[in-house]
């Protein structure tokens, strides 16, 4: 995944002819080296890719495994890049990546190393070698390149991902760690300002939710089923409705994370330990799931309601539907007809009989935007299509798309509820 910043537009990508590609990966060449202005080519260029020859060998030392790029031509060396190593090393590795030319290390050890460590652990090896710094004095060459490579990665860390250091538990390690910051720079007082701001609001968060802790005792008592009035929703503009749901999946898609999205993250956070794993990704599937229980409660509950009663019920989300549709909010479209189409209501043959021959054919062409058809092919190019801002479903983009599938035994009804609809189904 590219980190949210990073841009192709600064690397020259031979044969592409638009710069706005994600970049994958890449090969720098030496200053003596050509790059070729077409895949075509001509006959200057060919000579500078013949004196750009190279072989790639792998290097091992001291429990790090390298990629060394070595240049038949010109510079014996070129730039050595990690392949793979202990935690320790790979975190170390963040001060010594750009004196041995790695310089993309920082951003991608950045938007990957939560699949294998923590923040905490990361910090807590980088401040453990800040204690015992290399060089005689301050004034050391070594010294200063050193506190150099500190201030890019602490800076870089604080610009790309902040919410890192602000969902740390405890403060301590970044008290701990703002006063063995480069004393030399100005651009490191402020990176120590920050970090201690940052332990300060940690701080205050702590004596607040010690508060909160002592005053749930005094809670109200969550709200009773059984007032629960599916019909209310009739009295509600069906733009009302689809306006309320932007909002929120707009203050949801602002706080998402991009490396949230990650496989590697997304597939442990069922495991121990890693309950707040992806905690922007689930914001998102709680809310796909509030409103498609929502949808399927109110055309469900109660069992009294008439068929034709129930079929209002079906028009009103339909007409919910297409207003989110309008707004391009397709994950509280996706969240909506996901319901319609789960077994419960789907059963009601007697109340899609009686719903209005418009409205279907309208939630069928809803209904087709998310076909799984060619793995979900006709949804991807409608995104394409859109060229505004759009709230595009997360579900198609996880691996495990069971999370936010709605299905009868998944319906997170009232206890007293299901009870009810056992006793009587509904017509």
């Amino acid at each position: 995944m590219i980190p949210r910043n990073m841009r192709a537009g600064g690397y020259e990508l031979p044969g592409v002819e638009s710069r706005e590609v994600p970049l994958i990966g890449y090969r720098p060449l030496s200053p003596d080296s050509g790059t070729p202005s077409s895949l075509s080519g001509r006959r200057g260029a060919s000579d500078d890719l013949e004196t750009s020859q190279s072989t790639v060998a792998e290097e091992e030392d001291d429990g790090v495994i390298y990629t060394v790029v070595v240049k038949q031509h010109g510079v014996p060396h070129g730039p050595t890049c990690v392949k793979a190593g202990t935690e320790e090393k790979l975190v170390l590795h963040l001060l010594h990546s750009f004196s041995l030319g790695d310089s993309s290390y920082i951003t991608i050890f950045l938007s990957t190393y939560r699949s294998f460590t923590s923040t905490e652990r990361v910090l807590g090896i980088l401040t453990d070698r800040l204690e015992n710094p290399p060089g005689d004095s301050e004034q050391s060459h070594i010294r200063q390149a050193f506190n150099k490579a500190v201030c890019t990665v602490f800076r870089t860390w604080l610009s790309e991902y902040p919410e890192d250091f602000h969902s740390l538990g405890n403060p301590t390690c970044l008290l701990r760690l703002a006063p063995l910051l480069p004393q030399d720079s100005s651009s490191a007082a402020d990176l120590r300002a920050q970090l201690l701001r940052i332990a300060e609001e940690l701080s205050e968060k702590a004596l607040l939710l010690d508060s909160r802790r002592d005053r749930s005792s005094f809670d109200s008592p969550p709200p009773n089923p059984s007032l629960f009035e599916p019909t209310s929703i009739l009295g509600f503009p069906s733009s009302l409705i689809a306006e309320q749901l932007t909002k929120i999946e707009t203050e949801l898609f602002v706080r998402l994370v991009p490396y949230h999205c990650l496989g590697s993250l997304w597939s442990q956070r069922d495991k121990k330990g890693r309950e707040g794993v992806c905690w922007s990704v689930r914001a998102t599937v709680r809310q796909f799931n509030k409103l498609a229980n929502a949808v399927l409660a109110s055309c469900l509950w109660p069992t009294t309601l008439r068929s034709q009663q129930r079929a209002r019920l079906l028009e009103k989300w339909i007409g919910v539907a297409e207003e989110c549709r309008a707004r391009k909010n397709f994950s509280s479209l996706y969240a909506v007809v996901s319901a319609l189409k789960s077994n419960p209501i789907h059963r009601l043959r007697r109340t899609w009989h009686d719903t209005d021959r418009e409205a279907l054919r309208r939630y069928e062409e809803l209904a087709e935007i998310f076909s799984d058809k060619d793995n979900y092919s006709q949804t991807r190019e409608l995104l394409k299509e859109e060229g505004t801002s759009k709230f595009a479903n997360l579900d198609n983009r996880l691996n495990n798309r069971h999370v936010t599938r709605v299905r009868a035994a998944e319906v997170l009804l009232h206890p007293d509820l299901l009870q009810q609809t056992s006793i009587k189904s509904p017509t």
